[in-house]
């Protein structure tokens, strides 16, 4: 089966994603609507689960790690509030589904990953899925990306506490979004660099794996 085929299949159940989960919850930017509906969630879990990828929770990639819920994804991503000149720097690529969706909202994303299988498999993922805006590392992203700086975003999808390295790393008038907190009690905060100091906002309690220092290579 071709690449449209596999795209078509899934047509209807990311069409009920968007209608009766995320519309339903508020979700209303139509950039990431559209976004949403676009990338192929089902390319991005292994074989088994494809049946449950639009399903609005999140699943297991392996290495320990999950795929963020529909809901939480179009959440972070309209939060960052994109127009499309941006570049993004993701902390977490995990398998590469939310790096997919937010190079559909940016000018380039700039992705690290720890975990050197899980590198690999998103890279394999966002190739499959044809997303070519996206730079990818293997690497501790605690130190964030530093050649590549300063960035318009920063988007961390693990939980913790923010590193002064990542606000460096903004751009004035850039944001951080993160679910900081600690033993799986999240909530996301949005941090905007300003040239007086930075200006937090609070959002949605949630629940993300933990974020980790250093580089995994097996």
């Amino acid at each position: 089966m071709n690449q449209n085929r596999r795209l078509l299949s899934f047509e209807r159940p990311r069409r009920r994603m968007i209608e009766e989960q995320l519309i339903p919850a508020g979700i209303s930017d139509a950039r990431v609507l559209q976004a949403m509906n676009t990338v192929p969630r089902h390319l991005f879990v292994d074989n088994a689960l494809r049946n449950h990828a639009y399903q609005d929770s999140s699943l297991p990639i392996g290495e320990g790690q999950t795929i963020s819920q529909p809901f939480m994804v179009a959440r972070m991503s309209e939060l960052l509030a994109l127009e499309g000149h941006e570049r993004v720097l993701e902390i977490g690529t995990g398998c590469g589904y939310q790096t997919a969706v937010l190079s559909c909202l940016c000018r380039r994303v700039y992705s690290i990953e720890r975990v050197a299988a899980l590198h690999d498999k998103a890279r394999k993922n966002l190739r499959q899925a044809h997303h070519a805006n996206v730079m990818l590392k293997c690497g501790d992203g605690l130190l964030g990306w530093e050649e590549y700086a300063p960035f318009d975003a920063i988007m961390v999808t693990a939980g913790g506490f923010a590193s002064d390295v990542w606000i460096n790393q903004l751009c004035e008038g850039g944001v951080l979004l993160m679910p900081e907190g600690e033993k799986g009690s999240h909530r996301l905060v949005r941090r905007r660099k300003l040239a007086g100091g930075i200006e937090e906002a609070y959002f949605d309690a949630c629940t993300f794996v933990p974020l980790l220092k250093g580089e995994l290579r097996r």
